[in-house]
């Protein structure tokens, strides 16, 4: 298992799909997700340190973890299934809840938890970027910090 940093989302064209992007933290390998647009933009939102007037589904999440006086421990891709991701949320206690990964990442940061993915989940999905093409990484890093949440508005999901 390998921890993971969440890099960010972008939107693919034509199709307006954001993909989330992760890469081992210690590691070369790059983990691309495709997910919605609504958690593409609480990702967005919470990389950017955008507090909304009111709680996204996300923070309340996280408020009611809270009071309920339990802990999030950390996130776990655990799986990939005919091109669908899975993960799990693991509590104190050792327990587990079966959820998207793009949820579990959006409340992964909120909650400052790590992030894992399983290496079999790894050895089918991961890549791995060449020296090369690491300027196209520095170019989506860059794009992450013009990027509004705005962005991801209307996108198909």
């Amino acid at each position: 298992m390998s921890e993971m940093r969440v890099v960010g989302v972008r939107v693919e064209l034509p199709q307006n799909q954001p993909i989330l992007l992760l890469r081992e933290a210690e590691g070369e390998r790059y983990l691309p997700i495709w997910i919605g647009s609504v958690e593409a933009t609480a990702i967005a939102l919470e990389q950017q340190g955008v507090r909304p007037a009111r709680p996204l589904t996300h923070d309340l999440l996280k408020d009611v973890i809270g009071a309920l006086g339990r802990e999030l421990e950390q996130v776990r891709i655990t799986d990939l299934k005919e091109g669908t991701f899975f993960a799990e949320l693991v509590f104190d206690g050792d327990v587990r809840v079966s959820a998207r990964p793009s949820d579990s990442v959006a409340l992964a940061l909120r909650v400052g938890v790590p992030i894992h993915a399983e290496d079999s989940v790894l050895a089918e999905a991961g890549l791995i970027i060449p020296d090369e093409q690491e300027d196209e990484v520095e170019k989506f890093r860059e794009f992450l910090d013009s990027v509004s949440p705005e962005d991801f508005r209307g996108a198909d999901t």
